[in-house]
């Protein structure tokens, strides 16, 4: 039931938002994001390390399809779960600084793409997966279209262009595996219990993979990224970059390696070094950057690049590295995007060009500013570090030469960050940086929970590892039994 509450819960208190007076609309979403996150926690804690009975739901839906509905969770499926409802509260209260017209709809599509993000993390069954895959897109859609800025009509129909073509692939290939061999079922047991031939999972893997490549996004599916961020409102970029991109990552661990091992040892190292190169194209192209939100965007496309190559190795070092990683990810772009929310605020646009000194007059901003920025090159203490360390070395031991590419975003991110603290935080101020307004309560209320996370995690990141290791250690030593089988047939 519990794990039902995590789906029901965000949506339909976005749909009785539709209904209550648009006033409300702030302190119900508010009070919904943290009711899911109170019920996240008390699951961590009640959790055991297994996929447990009490958390699963399993009936037949669609019989003559053989379609269950199948809600589970395990160790992977609650931290991604801690991962989205975690956040939501923090994207909630940075939208409280800003004025949109339909607060009611603003909020409830917020809440419904919550609740639908949650649905694809504990879906055991590869069809009820898929629905809630494909609605918690449109949502995204009509919060980029209605109210981000720019050419949102073109960017919105790029982003809708993107997904639909990697999702159809996706559909055609859950279709293939519910019906092959007289299988007609799409419960994850019956898809993990599959025999496939090697030239099967080959068509498997790349129609997956083409639209997780563009969720994530994996270079040179990444296009359709950086102009969306930029142009979506504030919290949608949160949830676009926070949670919704894990979707992809997440799927890979899900459905990519424990369905299609022969294809991932096959192909695995050519999406790594796809991933890799994105890690240093990204960061190059972020170093360029003059706008703040922009650059973050980038920024996002080269840590992403690193996680992949870390999941592609197949290690458990490198799925545990890879899975800290997200959840430090989503926390550090919270921060980052909420910055640059609060210095377009003040100033107008998100550009780097003209400022400068603001830290004379607002060095409270600029010491959380600062905490934010060093957690995100993973500086040692920060809760990027663990995660970031661990996929370098699992990458290292799984082809080494891949670490001067997916190294590269480790030290040319400090390089950009640093800079981009130095042309707004430091020098003399001007006639535009003289002022500063006083950070709001809100203001506080998000960078500074957000600043103590990434120390705690810096410091203690073992608690995240014992709960995804059971799952891991079962995924990874299922791939080298199956790949061995392969090998020494």
């Amino acid at each position: 039931m519990l794990t039902l509450l995590f789906i029901l819960f965000p949506i339909v208190s976005g749909l009785a938002l539709l209904a209550l007076p648009k006033q409300y609309a702030k302190q119900v979403s508010l009070a919904s994001a943290l009711i899911s996150l109170a019920l996240t926690v008390y699951a961590v804690f009640d959790f055991t390390g297994a996929m447990s009975a009490s958390y699963s739901m399993d009936n037949i839906w669609v019989e003559g399809l053989g379609v269950h509905f199948h809600i589970a969770m395990d160790g992977i499926s609650l931290l991604m779960l801690l991962l989205s409802n975690l956040l939501m509260p923090f994207i909630v209260l940075t939208a409280n600084g800003d004025q949109y017209e339909r607060p009611a709809l603003f909020y409830a599509l917020m809440l419904i793409m919550q609740g639908a993000m949650n649905g694809v993390f504990v879906a055991m069954d590869m069809f009820l997966y898929y629905i809630f895959w494909e609605l918690a897109l449109i949502p995204a859609y009509i919060l980029v279209l209605w109210w981000g800025k720019g050419e949102t009509r073109r960017i919105t129909f790029k982003f809708f262009l993107y997904t639909l073509f990697g999702s159809l692939f996706m559909l055609v290939a859950i279709i293939w595996l519910s019906w092959s061999g007289g299988n007609t079922s799409s419960d994850v047991h019956a898809i993990y219990n599959m025999s496939l031939s090697n030239s099967a999972q080959n068509y498997i893997f790349f129609a997956f993979m083409l639209a997780y490549a563009i969720k994530i996004p994996i270079f040179p599916m990444h296009t359709w990224q950086p102009d969306t961020y930029t142009t979506a409102p504030a919290p949608a970029t949160m949830l676009l970059g926070g949670v919704m991109l894990k979707m992809g990552l997440y799927s890979i661990i899900r459905w990519v390696i424990p369905v299609v091992p022969h294809a991932v040892e096959e192909y695995g190292l050519m999406i790594a070094v796809f991933a890799s190169v994105g890690v240093l194209y990204a960061s190059l192209i972020a170093w360029t950057q003059r706008d703040l939100k922009r650059m973050f965007a980038w920024s996002s496309i080269a840590h992403v690049g690193l996680i992949t190559a870390g999941l592609f190795t197949v290690s458990e070092i490198g799925l545990q590295g890879g899975l800290i990683q997200m959840l430090a990810h989503g926390i550090n772009l919270i921060g980052l995007f909420y910055i640059a929310q609060i210095l377009m605020r003040r100033y107008g646009n998100n550009s780097t060009e003209g400022l400068g000194g603001i830290r004379s007059i607002a060095p409270v901003f600029a010491g959380l500013y600062l905490v934010v920025l060093l957690a995100s090159v993973a500086l040692p203490l920060t809760n990027a570090f663990p995660g970031e360390w661990m996929l370098l070395n699992a990458i290292f031991s799984y082809h080494g030469w891949l670490t001067v590419l997916a190294g590269s975003g480790v030290i040319i991110g400090a390089v950009y960050m640093l800079q981009s603290y130095q042309r707004i935080m430091l020098g003399e101020q001007n006639g535009k940086t003289h002022v500063f307004a006083p950070l709001t309560s809100t203001d506080k209320w998000v960078l500074i929970p957000v600043v103590l996370m990434i120390f705690i995690m810096g410091m203690f990141p073992q608690w995240i590892s014992d709960i995804t290791a059971a799952p891991v250690h079962d995924i990874v030593e299922k791939f080298q039994s199956q790949t061995m089988q392969t090998l020494n047939p």
